[in-house]
């Protein structure tokens, strides 16, 4: 494995779980604020590695596999500290709902992928749109302290909400590509 500033940003962005997840719970009123600015910046730089990756012909095995991996831990993580600190169903409908289609998605691209159709259920503009809109929203919801008088955790529902939508859609989008491969006989 050859090491590159874009596989070290993706490795980076998982280092930077488990310090979110100690700010998360220290008590003490910046906590969240931080673990909300240090989740922010880590999916930052889910954009500069793969922008650097095919800039400067950084693209690597390694980097294919571990920048989704990063990405749905990130994620998934974050969504169960939100689960459980809010004790609204509506949270926990979201993270079902986000964290189902990873897996669902996760595992119709390993399908496609072992009968030949993978470039069938390519990363598409919504599942950009969508990460970022989720990346967002997190990160607002665990920043949690209003920013000028902004509700960023209101803001950050909102977008979450506002994902979830792109999530849905662009599952039934990748399912639907996928369906001639589904319905064929082995």
């Amino acid at each position: 494995m050859k090491y590159s500033l874009a596989n070290l940003l993706t490795i980076m962005r998982i280092l930077a779980i488990p310090i979110v997840v100690v700010c998360f719970y220290v008590d003490h009123a910046i906590a969240r604020p931080i673990a909300g600015i240090i989740f922010g910046i880590a999916a930052i730089t889910d954009f500069f590695d793969g922008y650097i990756a095919r800039k400067y012909g950084q693209i690597s095995r390694f980097g294919a596999f571990l920048d989704p991996v990063a990405d749905k831990l990130m994620v998934a993580i974050v969504l169960v500290l939100l689960v459980q600190s809010d004790p609204g169903w509506y949270v926990d409908i979201i993270a079902v709902i986000i964290i189902g289609r990873e897996i669902t998605i996760s595992a119709l691209r390993e399908w496609m992928a072992t009968i030949g159709d993978r470039s069938k259920v390519a990363v598409s503009w919504s599942g950009k749109l969508k990460t970022a809109l989720q990346m967002f929203g997190i990160g607002f919801m665990v920043y949690k302290e209003p920013i000028m008088n902004i509700d960023t955790y209101a803001t950050g529902f909102t977008l979450l909400l506002l994902a979830v939508g792109m999530t849905l859609w662009s599952m039934f989008r990748y399912l639907q590509l996928a369906w001639p491969s589904m319905k064929k006989e082995s």
